[in-house]
């Protein structure tokens, strides 16, 4: 068992609130700590879970969060939605790629779908790197059509609409000086 949050965060947490909020917006659950990820991730119950490892990137991280927001408007989803912020979740971050992405090289940011433990779909900052947040979107709903989940979309369009993506370089972020 993993104990609660040893390594201290990166970067100012009020700094990078709006890179968490774009996804608690649209229905993500955080992975704070690795007992709460170890708990919402190993469960053997044929849920589909959607992973995201956040990331102050600009460039990718830039992408990757209205790409996977736009892809959770899609007509099915995967049960499930998490997230844990590079940089900062850092013990749970290491957990969820220690135990569940083993095979893949760390990268942040990063979209993983698990189902009974496995991972079963991964796209990497490699594969995110260039893409638009449309291409991102389609490529993770071509995904979600063939996978078990849920009805989507994870919100009201009219509530999609007013939500607001960060677009925040990572090389602004002040690091954290607690």
């Amino acid at each position: 068992m993993y104990q609660i949050n040893l390594k201290p965060p990166v970067y100012d947490p009020i700094a990078i609130q709006p890179m968490r909020d774009e996804l608690t917006f649209v229905g993500f659950e955080e992975l704070l700590t690795p007992d709460v990820a170890e708990k919402n991730l190993s469960s053997k119950d044929d849920e589909t879970k959607l992973v995201f490892i956040n990331s102050v990137c600009g460039c990718s991280a830039g992408s990757a969060r209205p790409g996977v927001t736009l892809a959770l408007q899609h007509n099915k989803i995967p049960h499930k939605l998490y997230t844990s912020f590079a940089g900062n979740d850092r013990d749970a971050v290491d957990l969820i790629r220690e135990n569940y992405l083993i095979q893949y090289a760390p990268s942040s940011p990063a979209i993983a779908i698990l189902k009974n433990g496995e991972t079963i779909y991964h796209m990497g900052r490699p594969d995110i790197i260039g893409k638009s947040p449309e291409e991102i979107a389609e490529l993770l709903t071509n995904v979600f059509d063939s996978i078990d989940g849920i009805e989507g979309p994870s919100m009201r369009d009219e509530n999609y609409e007013n939500m607001v993506h960060a677009r925040t370089c990572g090389s602004k972020i002040p690091l954290n000086n607690n």
